[in-house]
């Protein structure tokens, strides 16, 4: 099967910064899309940004503070997240729709999360 490993989260204070990584492993014939989702606490899970055949794209409340990279090559995600504020609190997930062999569609796969706290 497909796994999604997230790494990167942690503490930091407000107007600092975090990187996170995320790599996707096991049996992937293709993969679409990948992105960067998040849930802060008592919210429900939100949009970050994801990258796919069109570019990337992000969510207003993130723009010109965070950036998404992807090397297609090692299926890795990568979010830098600069300037951050106490509301960036929230776990963190990698999303990737991936074909695996054998099927002729695509599946959304999520790794486990990783939680970034921006408090002083």
């Amino acid at each position: 099967q497909v796994q999604l490993v997230e790494s990167g989260g942690g503490l930091v204070q407000p107007g600092g910064s975090l990187g996170l990584d995320c790599t996707a492993s096991g049996s992937i014939f293709s993969i679409n899309a990948m992105g960067w989702y998040r849930q802060p606490p008592g919210k429900q899970r939100e949009l970050v940004g994801i990258s796919g055949a069109g570019g990337t794209t992000y969510a207003d409340s993130v723009k010109g503070r965070f950036t998404i990279s992807r090397d297609a090559a090692k299926n890795t995600l990568y979010l830098q997240m600069n300037g951050l504020k106490p509301e960036d609190t929230a776990v963190y997930y990698c999303n990737a729709v991936v074909r695996v062999p054998g099927q002729t569609y695509y599946n959304n796969y999520w790794g486990q999360g990783t939680q970034v706290t921006v408090s002083s």
